[in-house]
This record gives structure tokens, C-alpha cells and sequence, in this order.
């Protein structure tokens, strides 16, 4: 399948969380990742802007009954660069969670 756009990584964020996982949730995480690649529409169960903030997105991945959530922004258009993920273990999603997103984001945005 054609790619509409592409996500990378920025440093080890998102893979020291990764590593964490079992490879059932691995595989489940790389499926979606490839998924907000290829899809022309993104379904809002999978990519979801998160209110209140200044471009942060949440990649949405759920593996039996755990959620997972890995926080993501765009830079230059289509491309996705994904920060840091964490398993989702309330309602809502934990401000302190929103705010090392947000910090990373900013790390990114002074190193470009």
C-alpha cells in the first residue's frame, strides 16, 4: 500500500516504551502505526487530536482490554513525529502524561 505519509521517532522515547510491551501489543502498535501511514482518512478510534493543546495527537491502540496511548505531532505537513506512549489506565488521560508530550514537542521544535 501507498504511503501518505510517514511517521518517525524522535529520539528513544517511544522505543523505551515499546520495549516494555509484550509482542502481542508490539505487533498491535506497529499495525497502527502503519495504518495512520497508509490511510488517507484516519479513523478518530485510531488518531485523535487532543483538546486544550497546541497540536498534540494521540495514536490510539488497544490490545484486548488495554489502551494504549502514544502522544504524536506533525511537522511539515505529513509528517508524524511520535513522542513518548504510556498504558492508559483511567478515563482520562493523565495531565502529567499530556505535559512530558508537550515538553518533548518543544525539545523537538528547538532542535530542528
Amino acid at each position: 500500500m501507498q504511503k501518505v505519509r510517514t511517521v518517525v521517532y524522535y529520539k528513544d522515547y517511544f522505543f523505551n516504551f515499546y520495549e516494555e510491551q509484550s509482542l502481542k501489543v508490539k505487533k498491535k502498535l506497529i499495525w497502527t502505526i502503519d495504518l495512520i501511514e497508509q490511510m488517507e482518512q484516519i479513523p478518530k478510534e485510531y488518531f485523535k487530536h487532543i483538546e486544550g493543546t497546541d497540536g498534540l495527537f494521540e495514536i490510539r491502540v488497544q490490545q484486548g482490554n488495554d489502551i494504549f496511548r502514544i502522544f504524536s505531532f506533525f511537522d511539515e505537513g505529513k509528517l508524524i513525529v511520535v513522542a513518548n506512549g504510556f498504558q492508559k489506565k483511567s478515563q482520562k488521560t493523565p495531565k502529567q502524561e499530556i505535559e512530558r508530550a508537550l515538553k518533548i514537542k518543544k525539545e523537538y521544535e528547538s532542535e530542528k
